[in-house]
């Protein structure tokens, strides 16, 4: 492996692989994950309120915290950088809970969340922000799978290829945003 590039990983492989990886940890993650902001989140939760089946499976799924805009020609998405994660921190234990394993974003996390990750052995991960134009150069397919109302914010399934990350916060109570 190459230090500088980082841990090459599928996202299929992140729930086995999760306890492993360490705050401060470079990771190219490939394979299917989810975008979803506030609003697609308030709607999960009401679908979840109501016994109602989520549109895609939680067990094992990463969530991107993200709204690609529109694609320009010969792109999948147009440009796709993280949000602030702590806009999805009331949202988060409940949905790890349920077998979400990884979140993508930027910024510090809650408690509730750090102890959430540590409980379900997962991982939170961070994407650099304000790199948008330069992240949608990872992803190679996008499909609208829920709310499409929401525009940008609706839930879509994107394909990453080696999308940078660096591990935000580990299933073991490494933090990068806690100082020591």
């Amino acid at each position: 492996m190459n230090k500088t590039a980082g841990v090459r990983l599928d996202a299929g492989e992140l729930k086995e692989a999760a306890p492993s990886l360490k705050a401060g940890e470079r990771v190219l993650l490939s394979g299917w994950v989810y975008t979803a902001r506030d609003a697609a989140h308030k709607q999960l939760f009401a679908l979840l309120d109501n016994g109602e089946p989520l549109p895609f499976p939680l067990d094992g799924a990463t969530v991107y915290y993200a709204g690609p805009t529109k694609a320009p020609p010969g792109l999948p998405v147009g440009s796709c950088g993280p949000t602030t994660s702590s806009r999805m921190d009331r949202f988060a234990p409940r949905l790890l809970d349920l077998g979400l394993t990884a979140m993508i974003g930027k910024g510090g996390r809650s408690p509730e969340v750090l102890e959430a990750v540590c409980r379900n052995q997962a991982v939170y991960l961070c994407a650099l922000g304000g790199a948008g134009a330069l992240a949608c150069r990872c992803i190679a397919s996008c499909e609208t799978v829920a709310f499409p109302e929401l525009g940008c914010e609706s839930i879509k399934r994107l394909e990453f290829r080696e999308f940078p990350l660096i591990v935000g916060a580990d299933s073991s109570g490494g933090n990068l945003f806690m100082r020591r």
